[in-house]
């Protein structure tokens, strides 16, 4: 995703929405010949609860990454009981599909900038101290493990969401809070033996003769707003977690 002029600002209204993070229309581009969509030798498979993931956008001509959760019912109707008290309490126009959307769009924009090391253009979207954190493990990462924060939006492979919490504080103020997780592929140079939740996939481009390593990696980024009377409508980042890449 390219950023132009106040790249911040641009993303701060996608997170600033009243309803909840609203994906933004891409700058039009030239157009171009479509390149060959990659297919993949392999099927990955994650574990875990929730069931308001989004799979593959993207299939190849005969083959696809499939990522597949084992549902917790209980954590499924603990999620929907949330999601129906933030509309009856917080926001009426609340919509799962909607949000998820823009934490998608968020998190690409934001993995991409941590692998740059573009600290200053979070300000906005991130907690202070959370960007204090990340100031502190960026500068000790190794490049390959920096080149593998980065997430293409058409890369993420699958989305859910892991907790939904709502609270006050000392104050009465209200809160949401969101934590989601991501799972996408990254061609970044890293070792086969990473452990963790990381795959290793095959993925050829246009014959067999061409393939290309992907990792499948996984990412938590937990949104949060404030809810009480007079509150700017912003979502903040703030968590964020890439298992066994920024620890």
């Amino acid at each position: 995703m390219a950023l132009r002029a106040a790249p911040a600002r641009w993303l701060w209204r996608a997170l600033a929405a009243p309803r909840a993070l609203r994906v933004l229309p891409p700058p039009p581009r030239a157009a171009a010949p479509a390149p060959a969509r990659p297919r993949c030798t392999g099927t990955g498979t994650g574990t875990g609860s929730g069931t308001g993931g989004h799979g593959p956008e993207r299939e190849g001509p005969r083959r696809r990454v499939l990522v597949v959760r084992v549902t917790s019912p209980l954590a499924w109707l603990r999620t929907r009981f949330y999601y129906l008290l933030i509309r009856l309490y917080f926001d009426q126009e609340f919509s799962v599909e909607e949000f998820t959307r823009g934490a998608k769009q968020a998190f690409s924009v934001v993995s991409k900038l941590l692998s740059q090391r573009k600290l200053d253009l979070l300000d906005e979207l991130v907690s202070a101290e959370v960007l204090q954190v990340l100031k502190e493990k960026l500068s000790l990462l190794p490049d390959n493990h920096r080149d593998a924060l980065a997430a293409d939006i058409d890369a993420i492979m699958y989305t859910t969401e892991g907790d939904v919490r709502i609270y006050y504080d000392d104050d009465g103020r209200k809160f949401v809070s969101i934590l989601m997780r991501f799972w996408y592929l990254n061609g970044a140079n890293l070792p086969d033996e990473v452990p963790g939740e990381t795959k290793v996939f095959q993925i050829v481009f246009g014959d067999e003769s061409t393939k290309e390593k992907r990792h499948l990696l996984t990412a938590n980024y937990e949104f949060q707003r404030e809810f009480t009377e007079g509150a700017k409508p912003d979502w903040t980042i703030t968590r964020i977690e890439h298992p066994r890449l920024l620890e």
